[in-house]
């Protein structure tokens, strides 16, 4: 049986590129709609989506494993998938700057190479588990830039890293951390830690993005995510927060990824 899909046609853009943030050169996959020659919204006016891959993953998580294109299709979207390593979206020790990347390098490259919207009124930040962390690390940090934020399974607190000793008995694992924060004794209160985010969040007045996350019942980074909810709450942060049945799981994600994008 034939149906036919609503919404434009989509192209999706394989790309290497030189991030001069980084110092490497990065995959970055993009879809884009493809309407424009059949009187579709210029790009510059498109809702821009962010989509931000976990620890074990790359730029084309999203794309294998949920049905982002059909949902890019449906509703007009355009959705960046970056390419950041296990970096934890941070600026490293070893000067490879993956938070400026995101944030600064990429909407950049975009807006004068496609002429994709750097509007916060069309920016929008999503990711899983190091990329929950990733897409609430750039909404607290630059809330400039977006419109709204959704966190899924984030790491959102510290505990998981800073409690369990067999971690900080692994040499290679420390040797991670200090990499990426300069150190677990320097982490707790530093712009990487989520409490902190709430913190300064609470004592400015600079308007925050939309803040949505969401985690399985299942999943073993719950703790983390309720602590971060009840810290949002004290802080008199607005959240909006579900758990549903799941696990650390994409069948979990690619549910809640579309609700984030019937929200914007």
């Amino acid at each position: 049986m034939l149906f036919k899909l609503k919404g434009p046609n989509v192209a999706l853009l394989q790309i290497d590129h030189v991030s001069e943030k980084v110092g490497v050169n990065l995959p970055l996959n993009v879809i884009l709609p493809d309407d424009l020659t059949r009187g579709g919204k210029a790009l510059e006016e498109r809702k821009v989506l962010y989509l931000l891959h976990g620890l074990s993953d790359d730029a084309s998580a999203w794309q294998r494993y949920t049905n982002i294109e059909i949902l890019a299709r449906a509703h007009g979207l355009v959705v960046v998938m970056p390419t950041a390593g296990r970096s934890f979206y941070a600026n490293m020790a070893n000067g490879q700057a993956y938070f400026s990347y995101i944030t600064e390098e990429l909407p950049a490259w975009l807006a004068a190479t496609f002429r994709i919207s750097s509007a916060r009124e069309n920016t929008f930040v999503a990711g899983l588990s190091m990329g929950g962390y990733g897409a609430f690390k750039a909404a607290f940090l630059r809330p400039d830039l977006y419109s709204a934020a959704c966190s899924l399974s984030g790491v959102l607190a510290m505990n998981a890293l800073l409690a369990p000793p067999d971690k900080v008995e692994n040499p290679a694992l420390m040797q991670e951390f200090d990499l990426l924060f300069g150190g677990l004794d320097k982490l707790s209160g530093s712009l990487h830690d989520p409490m902190t985010w709430l913190k300064n969040a609470a004592a400015s007045s600079a308007p925050l993005p939309r803040l949505y996350a969401a985690c399985g019942l299942e999943d073993d980074l719950l703790p983390l995510n309720r602590l971060f909810v009840h810290a949002a709450s004290q802080a008199g942060v607005p959240l909006h927060y579900e758990e549903e049945p799941g696990g650390h799981e994409w069948i979990f994600w690619q549910k809640q990824i579309e609700k984030f994008i019937l929200a914007i």
